[in-house]
């Protein structure tokens, strides 16, 4: 049988007010009641608090001893140094990182966990929560459960995963979007210098997501790496210099190397 959260379990604790901790606050607002914003920078946390009608703290002796559940949602190396000031708090506590292990949260409670969603978060630009992922870990079934259950007060997309499982994940979602992103930078660069937006190339990537999604993404490879064909391959490098040329040959090569192992021919 489903538990519904009750009195201060309804209350919840968001500790960071960036990214990640923008869209979580507004989204579990909705559904529940975001007692407290912490930050560092009580500005930060007066903006986010503002949103969601919370109160704003920036010391962590401030913190509500009664909520139903505290979030972590920092720089990843700011997580164990929490952890460390809040030794024996107390209370059901997760953070949001892809890559830390749940542990670290050991030294404030017994009942700790993770609460990672997988999305690309900034705080101006809206994203469905709804269709986020988000990948929970808990200290004991019991806590994987209740964690569970905030999930789903926002996402319907709520899966279990260990800190190993999860780190992986982590790395995926790097090579999937953060490293993506960075060569749509390039080709915007590369855009500008003849006098075009990147918003031209929005056809071609939603395709190729598309495609990517529906047939796998080896089996959807195209360009001049997947056919070997050297000749435009030697003169795009021609073309370019620096960074962008390595990292061209870099990913030609790999590309290569993946379709044809037995032809080696390294750019």
């Amino acid at each position: 049988m489903e538990r519904t959260l009750t009195g201060n379990e309804k209350d919840i604790v968001i500790l960071g007010a960036g990214n990640v901790a923008t869209h979580l606050a507004i989204s579990l607002s909705r559904q529940a009641h975001i007692s407290q914003i912490y930050n560092h920078n009580i500005k930060g946390a007066q903006e986010l608090a503002a949103q969601v009608r919370a109160e704003a703290i920036d010391d962590l002796r401030a913190l509500d001893p009664h909520a139903g559940l505290y979030i972590i949602s920092v720089k990843d190396d700011a997580i164990a140094t929490i952890a460390e000031y809040m030794k024996g708090f107390g209370g059901l506590w997760a953070h949001t990182s892809g890559s830390v292990p749940m542990s670290a949260l050991s030294p404030i409670s017994d009942t700790y966990g993770v609460f990672y969603p997988m999305q690309t978060f900034s705080k101006y630009v809206s994203v469905d929560m709804a269709k986020v992922p988000i990948f929970i870990e808990g200290s004991s079934e019991n806590v994987t459960e209740h964690l569970k259950e905030y999930a789903s007060l926002i996402s319907s997309k709520v899966y279990e995963a260990d800190s190993e499982r999860r780190a992986r994940l982590h790395i995926a979602a790097v090579f999937a979007c953060n490293f993506t992103n960075r060569l749509w930078d390039i080709s915007a660069n590369l855009l500008k210098g003849i006098g075009l937006e990147f918003d031209t190339m929005q056809p071609l990537v939603e395709a190729m997501l598309t495609k990517a999604c529906a047939v796998t993404p080896h089996e959807g490879q195209t360009g001049p790496a997947r056919r070997k064909d050297m000749k435009i391959i030697k003169k795009h490098l021609e073309m370019l210099e620096g960074e962008d040329k390595e990292l061209y040959s870099i990913l030609s090569d790999s590309i290569i190397k993946q379709y044809y192992p037995d032809e080696q021919d390294k750019l």
